[in-house]
């Protein structure tokens, strides 16, 4: 039997459109193709090919791993697919990364150690026994900046 060559899509549709698409019932064809990175989904709707695409950026969504996607397609209610394989490349979806992950990662490891100074800063000043200044001397300064307030009030 000869593959089936899909078509390349034109279309664009997000996983909002197409879970309604899907529930409508409107979806003619799947097809799963293989790309390097991973594999794609394109949807046959009304004699027009669409390719799902990430919600945020608008670039083709690849699912790294076959059975997420099956999973996918399932909770949609999709039960039947075909698959396209000959252009996977199983080597290249080991070495796809998101950078912005990394930041985010890189950024909350910093956060992390912020907040172990700061209690370690706060702990120390409430361990700390010699007041900076006599009660007498804060209570003095608070009347007068409560003085100032109150004058600019009136």
């Amino acid at each position: 039997m000869k593959p089936r060559k899909t078509p390349v899509p034109t279309h664009q549709v997000d996983h909002a459109n197409l879970s309604r698409l899907a529930e409508a019932g409107r979806i003619n064809a799947t097809h799963i193709v293989g790309q390097p990175g991973g594999w794609a989904v394109q949807v046959d709707i009304n004699q027009q090919e669409h390719i799902l695409t990430a919600q945020r950026s608008g670039n083709v969504r690849l699912f790294k791993k076959f059975e997420t996607l099956v999973t996918y397609l399932l909770d949609l209610g999709i039960e039947h697919f075909e698959v396209d394989a000959s252009t996977f490349d199983p080597g290249q979806t080991s070495t796809y990364q998101r950078p912005d992950r990394a930041q985010a990662l890189k950024k909350a490891h910093e956060a992390a150690a912020y907040e172990a100074w700061f209690t370690e800063q706060v702990e120390a000043s409430l361990n700390d026994t010699s007041p900076l200044m006599e009660d007498e001397e804060a209570e003095r300064l608070f009347a007068a900046h409560r003085a100032a307030l109150r004058a600019k009030i009136r």
